[in-house]
């Protein structure tokens, strides 16, 4: 690119949400790993860089450090959190240990709005995530904005464009935080707001043919926009040198196998074949109740099925493609050694074989959802596809709680059922985030008109997000929730009591296991 700002990544579990933020602002942005050399930073045409969060203090042994070189390159740094940690200990201010971590909703009192709070106002809410903090300015630099604990929670040394900030402008709790990231980007650093869509897909295209050259691509389709988008990118790129294969592992939704052939044979030229491979799931999940220990089985077998599926085809494929998105990987292994924290394994990360034999394509590694479905749009994939709410790549296995048996996944299938027919009548399921039923091993008394039960649970599980690495309950009308408890107690059998979670993430994840 004829311009790129660098994104070092130091191990925050936000760290591709400056990504995106930054391409929100219509700029070209790249993660590094933090130890990335300063001149390959210059080779590459980097105009700016931002040192991300991280979960280390700038003292352990452990901690991860960047090329002081970086300070040397002639462009604009922003520290975010530990970045701005990092700038005050590479450049002769002090960092020491608060008395009280802060974490959650602040203040910041604006001293002087220079270039990066050039147009907000004086007082902002802000999100704080951090153990240590600044003490002691380094030369050159003077305090621009305050909190409660900290009189450096927003630093900067103009003359050299390098600027700081304690708190987390990424994340959608910070007020104004988006435009702090863009005056950073445009009043700073100078970047041109000319990166779109369009260049993603062309970029990708670009690097997937330049990966799979003439080899041949197989892609797990399971229905859902992150898979549907990935194979008509795939499909874009390759064209005929990709097949796609929906496999039925017995934890679909009610319906889903003849929805899938259905929605794809209309709307798609692509080669698609449908596996039937539900008992071998079933078995090997038998007894099975740890949720990683299911998501591992999961993932291993859909390889397995995969490359039995090539073998009765008569093609050879070099390649296996996956629909992985950004807060999959990072919430189950580390990007290319970034010290981020394990969160759990997703089948299509963490989850797969260590000796598979097929070579992986992502290319939605690095975006989020609501990326995604700008992408989709673009590529031309109708409504119902692009705006499809997320099903988990395990499915059912992931929402039936404890182990997975047939009459446990039949009550959850029929309770989903009902859920997504009230939120599609109601209009709301288009506009939640995630909306779905979850099973749980526990069974309480009922009364059915004189008669006692001792039936199982549901729990509904409807969220708001918009990138799904943060999440809130939908507040949902209460007549709507009261027919859909309604009409699963009385159409779903096995079950006398419904529940309401009302988590937000953190500290939960979206889906329970």
């Amino acid at each position: 690119m004829a311009q790129t700002i660098a994104v070092l990544d130091f191990g925050s579990q936000l760290t591709q949400v400056i990504a995106r933020r930054i391409r929100e602002s219509q700029v070209y942005s790249k993660i590094y790993h933090f130890g990335t050399p300063a001149a390959k930073l210059r080779e590459d045409g980097v105009v700016g860089v931002i040192l991300s969060g991280g979960p280390q203090s700038v003292y352990s042994k452990s901690a991860p450090h960047p090329d002081a070189e970086i300070f040397q390159l002639g462009v604009p740094v922003l520290g975010i959190c530990y970045g701005v940690q990092l700038m005050g200990h590479f450049l002769g201010g002090r960092v020491e240990h608060s008395k009280a971590r802060e974490y959650g909703h602040g203040h910041l009192t604006i001293k002087k709005p220079g270039k990066l709070f050039q147009g907000l106002p004086k007082k902002l809410r802000i999100w704080n995530s951090h153990g240590d903090k600044l003490a002691k300015l380094p030369p050159g630099f003077v305090a621009v904005g305050t909190s409660e604990n900290s009189p450096y929670s927003a630093i900067e040394d103009a003359k050299r464009g390098f600027y700081g900030i304690q708190f987390h402008p990424e994340v959608f709790h910070t007020e104004r935080g988006v435009d702090i990231i863009r005056n950073f980007l445009v009043g700073v650093c100078r970047a041109k707001q000319d990166w779109t869509t369009k260049d993603f897909i062309a970029h990708s295209v670009a690097d997937i043919r330049a990966k799979v050259g003439k080899g041949r691509v197989l892609l797990g389709l399971s229905g859902g926009v992150d898979s549907s988008v990935a194979a008509a990118l795939l499909h874009k790129a390759i064209g005929s040198q990709l097949t796609c294969v929906f496999v039925d592992n017995g934890l679909l939704r009610k319906g889903e196998r003849d929805y899938v052939r259905e929605l794809y044979g209309k709307h798609f030229n692509i080669d698609l074949r449908v596996v039937d491979a539900s008992a071998l799931f079933l078995k090997r999940l038998k007894g099975v109740s740890d949720p990683e220990t299911k998501r591992k089985i999961i993932g291993r077998t859909f390889v397995e099925v995969f490359e039995r599926t090539l073998k009765k085809i008569g093609r050879t494929a070099e390649f296996l493609g996956q629909g992985t998105l950004y807060p999959d990987v990072i919430e189950s292994v580390s990007i290319q050694g970034n010290p981020a924290s394990l969160i759990k394994t997703h089948h299509n990360v963490g989850g797969l074989p260590e000796r598979m034999k097929l070579k992986l394509v992502e290319p939605l590694r690095e975006l989020f959802k609501d990326e995604v479905r700008r992408v989709g749009e673009a590529l031309g994939l109708p409504r119902e596809v692009v705006w499809r709410q997320p099903f988990p790549g395990p499915g059912l296995g992931v929402r039936v709680m404890g182990d997975i048996t047939k009459d446990k996944l039949e009550i959850l299938r029929n309770a989903d059922a009902v859920l997504q027919e009230e939120m599609m009548k109601s209009g709301l399921y288009w506009k939640v985030w995630q909306s779905f039923a979850v099973f749980l091993p526990v069974k309480t008394v009922g009364v059915f008109g004189d008669e006692r039960t001792y039936d199982y649970v549901i729990a509904l599980r409807i969220v708001e997000s918009t990138d799904a690495m943060t999440a809130d309950w939908a507040k949902i009308p209460h007549d709507l929730l009261q027919k859909i408890s309604s009409r699963i107690t009385n159409e779903v059998r096995g079950v006398s009591r419904v529940v309401l979670d009302i988590s937000s993430k953190p500290p939960a994840t979206i889906e329970w296991e």
